[in-house]
């Protein structure tokens, strides 16, 4: 039987654009040359999508260690660079269309998670690793995330939302809106965007707007959300009809919050996998996870994050992640491997239900 080729599609016009080139990087590693080959496609910060010689110079590059180097910001000038030395070299969507089997999503964060690669991949007839469309863009909406989970019966933190056009009209009622609805402290959200861009942790009224107005900028829709004093519980989930949940990981984040630096940069929160959680907690984590994905009807992958609280260990819906981190620290990759299901093994799974799924919606 012959290779399939993948396509392994990167980068993108996101915040979380450094993030992907790094997971990109990882997931290339581990696709088993036997079975496939691999053709980079990476999608530059400007949404133009760059030439082969580009595509892999860039996976080439080893961007974590720029991202924690002296000089963080010099990962986005290497990357910028090497767009700009290969710029005449025009991409083929013909040749793209016609040579590619299936592609591996590496995508996070906006134009990436929320539906709108997936529909372009579904217009041009290459199936994709992940979820669909609609899963994609309710899963990217933190509010209607939380909607969907809660009317499954999971539960969601308290949280309002305030759209960024009404909040720079009236900045000053907004802010007395939150402070008469909850208690501090708070956690200001974009509604769209991961790897915790854009979040703030607002402890009394004088943090508020700042905080509001750096998230309003980032996004058309901003959650202002109770603060759950509790274990940050992350689910992994894999697979289409019959998905499986994977042991429960907890984070304690090097600082106040789990953040993007926290995440990406410092490296300095802690992780136990499995979670520090009883046999009884654990599985009833487990199965939230489980409801969660169907009740937004997830395929493939989603990492699923929780908070277990401290006073009653009531399980409360955090966020979905549809296309989570692939890096050396992602939490998606550990907690599969520590499941039964290592890296490599895991990267074969989600090409083979990419393809699985398409070939279901093809015989509907």
């Amino acid at each position: 039987m012959s290779r399939r080729t993948v396509a392994l599609i990167f980068g993108g016009r996101s915040t979380e654009h450094e993030i992907s080139v790094i997971s990109a990087r990882a997931v290339a590693a581990q696709i088993d040359p036997g079975k496939f080959s691999v053709t980079p496609v990476y999608i530059d910060r400007h949404g133009r999508w760059q030439g082969t010689r580009c595509s892999s110079e860039i996976l080439a590059l080893d961007l974590a260690a720029l991202l924690r180097s002296d000089d963080p910001g010099s990962a986005a000038a290497r990357l910028d660079s090497i767009a700009v030395e290969n710029a005449s070299e025009p991409f083929d969507f013909r040749a793209f269309q016609e040579d590619a089997d299936v592609a591996f999503l590496v995508l996070h964060g906006s134009f990436g998670e929320d539906g709108r690669i997936q529909g372009c991949l579904e217009t041009f007839g290459i199936p994709y690793t992940g979820c669909g469309v609609t899963a994609s863009a309710l899963a990217m909406d933190k509010e209607l995330t939380k909607l969907c989970a809660s009317a499954a019966g999971i539960e969601v933190a308290d949280s309002l939302t305030i759209l960024s056009n009404e909040y720079f009209r009236d900045p000053v009622g907004a802010c007395r809106e939150v402070e008469a609805g909850f208690c501090w402290p708070v956690f200001v959200k974009p509604a769209s965007l991961g790897s915790s861009v854009g979040i703030a942790k607002v402890h009394h009224a004088a943090e508020l707007r700042p905080a509001l107005d750096e998230a309003c900028l980032l996004d058309m829709k901003v959650l202002v959300e109770a603060a759950i004093s509790g274990r940050e519980i992350e689910v992994a989930v894999l697979g289409n009809d019959e998905p499986i949940a994977s042991v429960p990981g907890e984070i304690v984040p090097g600082s106040e919050f789990y953040d993007f630096e926290d995440k990406y940069i410092r490296n300095a929160a802690k992780m136990y996998i499995p979670a520090r959680l009883s046999e009884t907690e654990s599985e009833a984590v487990r199965n939230a996870a489980l409801v969660v994905f169907r009740a937004l009807g997830c395929r493939g992958l989603s990492r699923i994050d929780f908070f277990v609280e401290n006073s009653t260990s009531r399980i409360v819906l955090n966020e979905v992640n549809t296309i989570p981190g692939f890096t050396d620290v992602s939490m998606y990759p550990m907690l599969m491997a520590a499941t039964g299901i290592d890296f490599p093994e895991l990267v074969t799974r989600l090409l083979e239900l990419a393809l699985e799924n398409a070939s279901d919606s093809n015989n509907r």
